[in-house]
C-alpha cells in the first residue's frame, strides 16, 4: 500500500469557508490540553481560527464538528467514542469528524459548518 503524499512533517490544514491555510511542524505545535495533540481543534486554536468546543475538546459534545473536504486519509482513524458522539451531531455526513479527535498527519481541507460559525462575539468579524 502506498502512502499519501506527505509534506515532510509540515502538514497543511485549510479551513473553509474562510479559505485560510495554516501549516505547522509535526511535534512542534504548542499544546494547551484542548482535544488530542495536533487535532484539527488544536491546530485551529493555535492559529486563531475559531472552532467551537463547548466540552473543552474531551469528546463529550459535537460543537467542534467539521466536514472533511479533502485529505481524509491524512487524519487519524475515528475511534468508537468519536463515532458514537458523531451520531448525535447536527448535519452529520459521511465525511464528518470531531475536530478535537481528528489528529492531522498530512494535508487536509475541512469545512466548519454554518451552525458552528455563529460565534461572531468570540472576536471573529462577520463574513457577510
Amino acid at each position: 500500500m502506498h502512502s499519501i503524499r506527505h509534506t515532510k512533517g509540515v502538514p497543511k490544514v485549510t479551513f473553509l469557508p474562510e479559505d485560510k491555510t495554516v501549516e505547522f511542524e509535526s511535534g512542534k505545535l504548542p499544546y494547551s490540553d484542548h482535544g488530542k495533540r495536533e487535532s484539527i481543534l488544536d491546530v485551529a486554536l493555535n492559529f486563531g481560527i475559531h472552532l467551537e468546543h463547548a466540552c473543552g475538546g474531551s469528546c463529550a459534545c459535537t460543537t467542534c464538528h467539521v466536514i472533511v473536504v479533502e485529505g481524509e486519509k491524512n487524519l487519524s482513524e475515528a475511534e468508537d467514542d468519536e463515532l458514537d458522539r458523531l451520531d448525535m451531531a447536527a448535519g452529520l455526513t459521511l465525511r464528518s469528524r470531531l475536530g478535537c479527535q481528528a489528529v492531522v498527519k498530512g494535508d487536509v481541507k475541512v469545512e466548519i459548518p454554518s451552525w458552528n460559525r455563529n460565534y461572531v462575539s468570540e472576536g471573529g468579524g462577520s463574513t457577510l
